[in-house]
């Protein structure tokens, strides 16, 4: 459990630095430039998630149970992945979706945390998804407080039937066995 904590602490750590220490982080961007700014602020972020998943496999199946989920859940959980994949897609790219959800990327993540701890009980699927859960929440409210800028340039709806295609195509790679092989447990 304590990889998976400190795991956690350095991946969201590091993606609160904008809400804890934004002079900082601006400071730090005027002076590496964009680009070396990415790559210093990604080398713990990066650790902390290698550890947070090497943390999470180690402590899940010995965790104990606080709650046993009804089997629906599962299937819940796995149909809402779809457009959850597709609004995480769309994210990236200046389609009608983004612009229209403002922050897609803490949408799905949100979404994401909510269906996976109404379907898992233990105590790091708590730590893990609790976690995960509680700071896209308190990011997401700070993004809604900045001034929302729309996507520059292109904004049409090919953008958006990509989103689509690649997002139903990831999901039909985790319910196809993706998901076994990237963590180790089957969906639905």
């Amino acid at each position: 459990m304590t990889l998976l904590v400190v795991g956690l602490l350095l991946f969201l750590g590091g993606h609160m630095f904008r809400l804890v220490a934004p002079g900082m982080r601006e400071t730090m961007i005027t002076r590496l430039g964009p680009w070396g700014w990415k790559a210093l602020y990604s080398i713990p972020a990066l650790a902390g998630f290698v550890l947070m998943v090497i943390g999470y496999d180690a402590a899940r199946w010995n965790s104990p149970v606080l709650w046993n989920s009804p089997p629906w859940t599962r299937m819940v959980a796995t149909l809402a992945m779809a457009p959850v994949l597709v609004i995480f897609v769309s994210a990236y790219l200046p389609g009608k979706i983004r612009d229209g959800l403002r922050h897609p990327m803490l949408l799905a993540t949100i979404t994401w945390a909510v269906v996976h701890l109404m379907s898992n009980g233990r105590v790091a699927d708590l730590v893990l998804f609790g976690s995960i859960l509680a700071w896209a929440v308190v990011v997401t409210i700070a993004a809604w407080r900045r001034p929302w800028k729309p996507s520059a340039g292109p904004n049409g709806p090919v953008f958006d039937l990509v989103a689509v295609l690649v997002g139903v195509a990831a999901w039909m790679i985790l319910i196809r066995g993706g998901h076994v092989w990237l963590v180790g447990m089957p969906v639905g």
